[in-house]
């Protein structure tokens, strides 16, 4: 993991110095580090945020030593990201990211450019959020263990950063090793990282990677082109995704797909978790921890229960409000 940080920092061009020198101790527990223009470069851990100061060292409160993005820096480093082709990454900037090699990430954020009221591009860069790629063997060893619930379809629900893409990255690596065909749509470059054609991460000698493809193209494309066993996706909602999974379903194509949601009440109250699940092309949904503890798994359902459990959406929107903040005054005191 520190070599994957080094890899990141080295990205960064004339900061990458600075982060560089944080202790190798540090460097395997980093999962983001953000760039905010007038603000201090901030390393995203486990539970904690740590700032940097200009010699390399970590505090834990800002002070007058830390070091402070500016505009200039910020942009500088935009280019930097982009290989100094913003041009080339063109299409990834207009979707609020670049892809790096890696297998990292680098999110961007700033003002929008609309053209025909869709985002052209970005302008006025404020900040930039850059993803360690996490690479960890056994990180999918207890969704491997469910052999048959794999078979059967499942859905990965968590929140933002609890390592939901960690594990099924992982997932796909032990599935293509055991000799499963395997095919991943990989929408945003997080799952392989390929670079130049080829991928910056193992995933067995079994996968075949749909880099770039929207999910439902590449759910498509896959079942027509590559008589995938196992089909991989991350992050599901859309209404034509919906209707992929279901043409998965039919071809007889297992799906093994992420999807955002902090605890079962607000996967109950998620239009989209309910139109997967009545697919029938999840039988088993396993709930994620937040991102105190990464790549674990709290909690195993059966879709059919939570269907059943799930009332009309329509007649009882004021519930699921209540459920979403409860489920969110409860991360926040926990």
């Amino acid at each position: 993991m520190e070599l994957r940080f080094d890899s990141a920092a080295a990205a960064c061009g004339p900061l990458a110095p600075m982060l560089l020198a944080v202790p190798q101790s540090v460097k395997r527990d980093v999962q983001e580090i953000r760039f905010r223009a007038g603000k201090p470069i901030a390393l995203s851990l486990p539970g904690k945020i740590l700032f940097l100061t200009g010699r390399g060292e970590l505090v834990h409160t800002v002070t007058p030593g830390c070091f402070f993005t500016d505009r200039p820096i910020l942009e500088t480093l935009f280019r930097q990201l982009c290989s100094f082709s913003v041009y080339s990454h063109q299409s990834e900037i207009q979707n609020g990211y670049i892809a790096l090699r890696g297998g990292h990430r680098a999110g961007i954020c700033g003002t929008a450019v609309l053209s025909q009221g869709k985002i052209s591009g970005i302008r006025n860069i404020s900040s930039i959020n850059l993803r360690i790629a996490r690479e960890i063997r056994g990180a999918a060893d207890a969704l491997v263990v469910k052999g048959e619930a794999l078979l059967g379809g499942l859905l990965l629900a968590g929140p933002p950063c609890c390592g939901k893409t960690t594990v099924l990255r992982d997932l796909a690596r032990q599935l293509s090793e055991a000799r499963k065909k395997v095919a991943v749509i990989d929408e945003r470059g997080e799952f392989a990282g390929v670079w130049e054609g080829e991928p910056q991460n193992d995933l067995g000698p079994c996968c075949d990677v749909l880099d770039g493809y929207p999910k439902q193209e590449g759910m498509l494309q896959a079942i027509r082109v590559l008589s995938p066993e196992f089909l991989i996706c991350d992050e599901l909602g859309g209404a034509g995704e919906v209707e992929a999974v279901l043409e998965s379903l039919y071809a007889g194509v297992s799906v093994i797909a992420s999807l955002h949601a902090g605890s079962v009440q607000e996967l109950l109250c998620r239009p989209q978790a309910a139109a997967l699940l009545q697919t029938g092309a999840f039988q088993t949904v396993a709930l994620m921890d937040g991102r105190a503890a990464p790549g674990k798994i709290i909690r195993w359902m059966k879709a059919g229960d939570l269907l059943e459990n799930r009332r009309d959406s329509d007649g009882d929107r004021g519930v699921c409000v209540h459920r979403l903040e409860q489920g969110a005054s409860a991360r926040a005191a926990g």
